[in-house]
């Protein structure tokens, strides 16, 4: 009987018991919103709502969310009773609302709470219970869900972008999702196409390994305190086969250099990864097998003529292995403290 109404309430929406508000906890509990760690409050549960929405059906899944704070999102999560639900939470203090949840949905929920920072965080540690899935079969049903400080979300994009192409961490699993906020300008770069005056090295990146979809903006009033910029929030599930076979390390290099000096021809920013002795005729090389216009400028570069100047570098770079850790910041710097 105890299943069945667990069952009942999985298809209809969990009801927690009353309990105060979000906007009551955060007076209750004198939570301050540390500017320092990109701290912003969403208040507003149709927000919340929907951007659980965003992230399909979590019924039955599993899901890890990033930063829940005073659990804004963890209270639209419960309501749609997931398998199991870790939250990781760096800052102690919103400890106990968190706690609170975790008590009150105790009998329909297997909620777990990580006090600790997600960039040291092990995502394949989340869900030890979650069986493999096929990476090209359906989709994991695992999710990752977050209201990301804005001031490590470039960087935890990157982290996840590179476990997704190895498939390991929480896609050792099988091809798991990501419903994430970003600052407006950073979400409006992860979708930018070609020609658009966003496009950058995110936008490369997240083309060549997912499927990213901008969901909608929230403006920044709906947050407490209130930020200078909207937020955007980003669907992003992983391409059953990507676009390259290159490392995601390579990959991520050349990218960096060709978006290095956006209003500059795209030669510039790729010379750039050769040592000054070497650096015209494997340039000039480089862009010869890639078949790619040297005097393009960046954000002008598809995202395959991208992949073609990082296989053609990969392949320089296994005949000239010599020039695989050339710095060219680090010489910049070298030269400088030689010459005081």
């Amino acid at each position: 009987m105890a299943a069945m109404n667990v069952l009942s309430k999985a298809k209809s929406g969990a009801r927690l018991p009353p309990l105060p508000t979000i906007r009551d906890l955060v007076r209750l509990y004198k939570l301050r919103a540390i500017k320092q760690l990109s701290q912003n409050f969403l208040m507003d549960e149709r927000l919340t709502n929907k951007i659980v929405k965003a992230a399909g059906n979590i019924n039955d899944n599993y899901v890890l969310e990033v930063g829940p704070g005073p659990g804004g999102i963890t209270r639209s999560i419960i309501r749609k009773t997931p398998r199991k639900l870790v939250v990781v939470e760096k800052d102690r203090r919103f400890l106990p609302t968190l706690e609170l949840l975790s008590e009150s949905s105790k009998d329909f929920l297997n909620m777990e709470i990580v006090n600790g920072d997600i960039l040291d965080y092990r995502t394949e540690q989340a869900f030890p219970d979650c069986p493999q899935h096929d990476w090209f079969g359906k989709r994991a049903p695992v999710h990752i869900i977050g209201n990301l400080p804005f001031a490590i979300s470039t960087r935890l994009l990157i982290n996840w972008l590179r476990e997704m192409s190895l498939q390991i961490g929480a896609w050792s699993l099988g091809r798991s999702s990501l419903t994430l906020t970003f600052q407006k300008e950073v979400a409006e770069r992860i979708v930018a196409p070609i020609l658009s005056e966003q496009r950058c090295r995110l936008s490369v990146m997240n083309q060549v390994w997912s499927k990213a979809e901008l969901k909608f903006i929230i403006p920044g009033k709906a947050f407490v305190p209130k930020p200078d910029v909207d937020v955007g929030v980003v669907t992003i599930v992983p391409l059953k086969t990507p676009l390259t076979t290159v490392h995601f390390d390579v990959v991520e290099k050349v990218a960096r250099h060709i978006f290095s000096m956006r209003q500059k021809y795209c030669r510039r920013g790729v010379a750039n990864l050769y040592p000054p002795e070497v650096r015209e005729d494997l340039t000039e090389l480089t862009f010869k097998i890639a078949d790619v216009d040297p005097l393009a400028r960046s954000f002008q570069l598809s995202t395959e003529e991208c992949l073609r100047i990082a296989e053609a570098y990969n392949q320089l770079v296994m005949k000239h292995p010599e020039v695989e850790h050339y710095n060219y910041r680090a010489q910049k710097v070298q030269t400088i403290d030689e010459d005081y």
